[in-house]
Formats: structure tokens, C-alpha cells, sequence
């Protein structure tokens, strides 16, 4: 079929089948390598190289393509061979040289080349199609200019296109980058300043989506300068960066995407940071102190700032600025934040008058431990604490101590305790540490009891208290499992060794079987267990049953106890004789009184009205037997 047009029925197909546009351009390559037309077959895998969109469609033409050549690199390697063997008989027959055209060897080394060529041009080749994927991926971009890194020229050339063609509204990654790393080519290269600036402030004028990638590039910018010590231009860079509007806006602004990115950059924290170091290194007094009060007016600081500004006053000998800068600090963040900025405070003001602002120290302690959350509380309640012994009242310092106790978080309340027992002993004396320790009991959670308890108990035993330290031990056995504290075990059984006798060494074994009974039962019957279990209905019958059953027998004990006790008792009595005597008590007193024989006893009759409705004959009777005759 001579009439069908080929290359029109693929192209067709490669433009309705977009799945198999790979094999298809490798379909008609070699459809006009089979007809002979190899040239035209380069030209058809060149274009499908240009125009395929996808890595797999990629892999498959460059696969057949460089297979082509290789193919074609054989054979002419093939023909070299023979003519080779053609132009020496032909050389030996004429003698002339120059007669020779293009030898067969040099196309080969043409093929060779050719081929070499498109292997190193595989990387350029598959960045191409990732950028016809999405021209905005910046990262291929950088990939891209990496590849001619030896090539200046083609280099600018890429980045010019990259920055003129991606758009930071839909770009994927960050596009300041690609401006920032022109500029750097031009600074690194060819130690072009001149237009090195030329790009950074094409840069600025972009319409980036963020404050931080305009930020970042005003900072690049001083950055530049600063390596090749133009310091006074780099702060001109960074004043033309922060400019403040006469108006200032809601702190939702720098949000608003609807306001240009130029408007908000007053708001970039990091731009403002790093004009603030460039004034303290480069710039003086007045100007360093104008930037950071702008950045206080503008609440764009940082805990950080904050700390900084004040460092840098105290440097220079403006103490009460510095302490100004302190509470303007305190004013723009709460805890746990302005947790730094009151350490840092209290400790430089402490510092610089030492004992003789008292009040107005005490008066900054307690708005700091007011507003601070628990997390926090340990280290200013330790720093008010050691202020007052050292400068103020050790009765102060002790409530303090007592405060922080109960305002500590609840896992620090331990170590808390252990500091106020401390101080209290080396100040008052460790009988003073009594109450202490009572209060730290009451507070504490149970798995810091034990250690408590056991320091506790030791201080009664250096007192001599005995008794007092086994209660503390007897109390503190209730908490402690005696296979998971035995180390608690172990040192009540060397005490009762120690100070006790047999009989209080067998109390400490009742307690310890006891607990073991405690322990074991909330082992076995857990109470997650217990609530996770459903009864069925046949359980549910059987407890009602075993229910009625027990009121039944509870009734009948009443009404058994009711006759007893009137004298009508419903079965044999064991014989007098067969009664046991009671257990003899072993703590009971033995008192020395005489027998009532030498007594004189006159016995009197009881009045019958005592006995009331008993002495009309019923006394014999039952409580059921008086109850039926009634109803009779």
C-alpha cells in the first residue's frame, strides 16, 4: 500500500493517545529507518526528545534512539572495514594516495562523537521534560543552571529565562531563590557588583507571596555588601528595607494576601533583627536605639530582641533605660514567653542595687510569681527565696519557700520540698523541719511519699523520737509494695532491729502481710478490668437471687435473735459445761480487790411498773409468740 501517508497516521495517533506517545514516536523512527531514510529517523527521535512530557515516554525514545546509533555506528564500523581492505589493493594497483575521498574511519569517528554527544546531553534532555511538566518548579531551575555551571554565558542566559518565566503565585518552591542565586553568580564570577545590584533590586519589586521571601532577599542583599565591606552601604540597603508606614496597620496585615508584599514587609521580623546588629556594629548609640524602639512601637519583637536591647543599654551604662526596656518586654507577652525576659530582669536588677531597693525588688517578685504558670514557678520562686536571705527577712524567705510549694507543678513539688527542709533546717533548726515534713505528707502524691517518708523517719532517729519515726514508718507502709519498694522494707526491718523489741517486729510483719493482701488484690482485680466487664443475664438472675436469698437469712437471724433474747430460744442449748471460757486478754490489769464475801449486799425488789407489759404473763413468751397472740 503505497498511497497510505505514514507519518500522518502516527502523528494523528500521537495526538489522540497521549498514554502512548513514547511508542508511537518510536513507531515511526523506525518505520524511516527500515525505509533507508536514517537521517529522517534522527530527526523524528530529535523531535520526540523536544516534545515528550513525561520521564517514562523519555526513556523509552532516548533507549530507542541511542540504540539507533549504535546500531548505525556498527555497521558503518562494518563498512570501514571492508573499504579499508579496497583502498590498499586499490593503493597497490595505482600507487597515488590523493585519489582517496572521506575515508570510512573518520565517519566512524563522526558516528562516535554523535554518539557520545547524546549521552551527556541526557541530563539536559530529562531536565527539559521535568520543566515542560511545570515550567514554575524552581528547583529544576537550579538544576538546570548547574548543568552549565563551565558555560557563564549559557548559564545567565538559563537564569534569565527562569526568573522571566516562573511565577511566584504558582511556583513550586521558593522563587526569591532563583533571584538571589543571580545575583551571587554575577558577585562570584565575574566580581560584578554593579549588576549583582542591578538583580537584587529587580528582586524586591517582585510580587512574592510572602513577606519572609522578600525579607530574604533585602537580607541576601546586605549580606553581599557586608562581604566586601561596604558596611555603610548595607545599611543603606537595610533602612530603604525597613520603612515604616505612617499608619500603622493590624497585626493581621502581614497576612492579608490581598495587600502587596512590598507594604507588609515592615513586619518581617528577621529584616528588622538583622538592621538592629548591623546599627550596633556599624552605627551609634542614637540610631541603634531608634531601630529597636521602632520595632517595639511596630510589636515585632521577640523575647530574644527584648534581651538584646537591654544588653546592649546596660553596656552602656543606661541602667534605668535598660530596665524600661525590660518592662516594655513584659508588657507585649505573657508566660510562659516572658519567662526569660523576668530571669534576666530580676537577676541584672538584684545585680545592680543589690539590698537596697527592697521594696521595689519585692514589689517586681511579686508581679512576676502572680502571673507565672507552674511549669515555671521553681526558678522565680528559688530566686525570690535566696533574695530574701540574702537581703531581706530569713522568716520572708521561708514563706516564700511555703508558697512555692503549693505553686510548683506537681512533679516539682518534691524538690521543692527538699530545698524548703534544707533551708528550714539551716535556719531554724531541723525541729523546725517537723511541720515541714507534716505538710509535704499531706501534699504530696503518693510515689513521692516513700523518699519523704524515709527522710522524714531517719531525722526522727537522729532526734531519738523512736516512737514517732515507727508511726512515720507505719504510715508510710500503706504506699509501698513490698515487692516494688523493698529498699523501704528493708530499712523498717533494720530499725525495728535496731530500736525495736518482738513485739513491735511482729506489727511490722502484720503490716507488711496486710499490705501484701492490699497490693495483690489491686493486682488481680484491677479496676479497669472490673469496669470493662458486662455481666450477662444469667450472672445478673444469679445475683438477684443470691440477693433475696440474703435477705431471707438476715430476717431469719432477726427473728432468732428477737427469741433469744426473750428467753424462747428455738433448739437445744449446749450444756453449761461445754461453753468455752472466754480467751484470756494478755493486756488486761490485773486489779488486787478482796472477794465479795466480806461484802454486806442487801438486794431490794424491783418495782413492776420496770418490767411494764413482761410481767403480765408474757414474759415466757417469744417476740413471734407475743406478735400471733396479738393479731389473735
Amino acid at each position: 500500500i503505497k498511497s497510505l501517508d505514514v507519518d500522518a497516521v502516527i502523528r494523528s495517533g500521537i495526538r489522540r493517545f497521549p498514554h502512548q506517545v513514547g511508542h508511537l514516536w518510536c513507531a515511526l523512527a523506525e518505520f524511516y529507518a527500515t525505509d533507508g531514510r536514517f537521517a529522517k529517523a534522527k530527526d523524528v527521535y530529535e523531535e520526540a526528545l523536544n516534545t515528550v512530557a513525561t520521564v517514562r515516554d523519555f526513556s523509552a525514545v532516548f533507549d530507542a534512539y541511542a540504540q539507533f546509533e549504535e546500531s548505525m555506528l556498527a555497521a558503518k564500523m562494518e563498512l570501514a572495514e571492508a573499504d579499508d581492505a579496497e583502498d590498499d589493493e586499490e593503493v597497490e594497483a595505482t600507487g597515488d594516495v590523493g585519489a582517496l575521498g572521506l575515508s570510512a574511519s573518520d565517519e566512524v569517528d563522526w558516528r562516535m562523537m554523535r554518539l557520545e554527544a547524546l549521552m551527556e546531553r541526557r541530563a539536559l534532555l530529562l531536565n527539559s521534560v521535568l520543566l515542560r511538566q511545570n515550567p514554575h518548579n524552581v528547583e529544576e531551575w537550579h538544576k538546570r543552571v548547574a548543568l552549565f555551571k563551565d558555560d557563564p554565558i549559557k548559564a545567565i542566559t538559563t537564569f534569565s529565562k527562569a526568573v522571566a518565566t516562573v511565577d511566584p503565585a504558582q511556583a513550586t518552591g521558593k522563587p526569591h531563590t532563583l533571584w538571589v542565586a543571580f545575583a551571587h553568580f554575577y558577585e562570584k564570577k565575574g566580581r560584578d557588583l554593579k549588576n549583582a545590584r542591578v538583580i537584587f533590586d529587580k528582586a524586591t519589586k517582585v510580587a512574592y507571596r510572602g513577606v519572609d521571601d522578600l525579607a530574604s532577599v533585602w537580607c541576601a542583599w546586605a549580606e553581599m555588601e557586608l562581604r566586601h565591606r561596604n558596611y555603610e552601604k548595607a545599611r543603606e540597603v537595610m533602612r530603604r528595607a525597613c520603612v515604616a508606614p505612617d499608619r500603622l496597620p493590624r497585626s493581621s496585615d502581614k497576612d492579608n494576601t490581598s495587600i502587596k508584599v512590598q507594604k507588609r514587609l515592615f513586619k518581617s521580623t528577621k529584616l528588622w533583627s538583622l538592621y538592629a546588629d548591623l546599627e550596633e556594629s556599624f552605627g551609634t548609640l542614637d540610631s541603634t536605639r531608634a531601630v529597636y524602639d521602632s520595632m517595639f512601637d511596630l510589636k515585632i519583637v521577640t523575647p530574644q530582641i527584648v534581651l538584646n536591647y537591654a544588653a546592649f543599654l546596660e553596656e552602656h551604662k543606661y541602667f534605668e533605660q535598660a530596665f524600661r526596656a525590660y518592662e516594655k518586654g513584659l508588657d507585649l507577652f505573657n508566660f510562659p514567653h516572658a519567662f526569660p525576659i523576668w530571669i534576666a530582669y530580676l537577676k541584672r536588677f538584684i545585680q545592680r542595687y543589690k539590698g537596697k531597693k527592697k521594696e521595689r525588688a519585692r514589689d517586681l517578685f511579686e508581679q512576676a510569681v502572680a502571673k507565672v504558670t507552674k511549669e515555671n514557678a521553681k526558678s522565680l520562686y528559688l530566686l525570690y527565696a535566696k533574695y530574701e536571705e540574702d537581703y531581706g527577712l530569713a522568716r520572708r524567705a521561708m514563706d516564700v519557700l511555703e508558697r512555692s510549694c503549693k505553686a510548683v507543678d506537681i512533679k516539682q513539688r518534691a524538690a521543692m520540698y527538699s530545698v524548703y527542709i534544707s533551708r528550714v533546717s539551716d535556719l531554724f533548726g531541723v525541729t523546725k523541719s517537723r511541720e515541714v515534713y507534716h505538710d509535704a505528707i499531706r501534699q504530696l502524691p503518693k510515689q513521692d511519699l516513700k523518699p519523704m517518708c524515709l527522710r522524714y523517719a531517719s531525722l526522727e532517729r537522729r532526734l531519738g523520737e523512736i516512737d514517732r519515726a515507727r508511726a512515720i514508718y507505719q504510715y508510710a507502709a500503706q504506699f509501698c509494695s513490698p515487692t516494688r519498694d523493698g529498699d523501704f522494707w528493708e530499712d523498717w526491718k533494720a530499725f525495728e532491729v535496731q530500736h525495736g523489741n518482738e513485739e513491735t517486729f511482729t506489727e511490722m510483719l502484720r503490716v507488711k502481710r496486710s499490705v501484701v493482701g492490699q497490693f495483690a488484690t489491686v493486682q488481680l482485680l484491677p479496676t479497669d478490668v472490673v469496669a470493662k466487664h458486662k455481666p450477662t443475664k444469667a450472672e445478673i438472675r444469679a445475683k438477684e437471687r443470691a440477693r433475696k436469698a440474703d435477705e431471707m437469712s438476715i430476717l431469719e437471724a432477726e427473728s432468732k435473735a428477737d427469741a433469744q433474747a426473750n428467753g424462747d430460744v428455738g433448739g437445744p442449748q449446749p450444756p453449761a459445761e461445754e461453753k468455752k471460757a472466754p480467751a484470756a486478754n494478755p493486756e488486761e490489769i490485773e486489779l488486787d480487790i478482796d472477794d465479795d464475801d466480806d461484802m454486806d449486799v442487801q438486794e431490794k425488789p424491783v418495782p413492776a411498773a420496770v418490767f411494764g407489759a413482761a410481767s403480765s404473763g408474757d414474759s415466757g413468751l417469744g417476740a413471734k409468740a407475743r406478735f400471733a397472740r396479738k393479731q389473735g
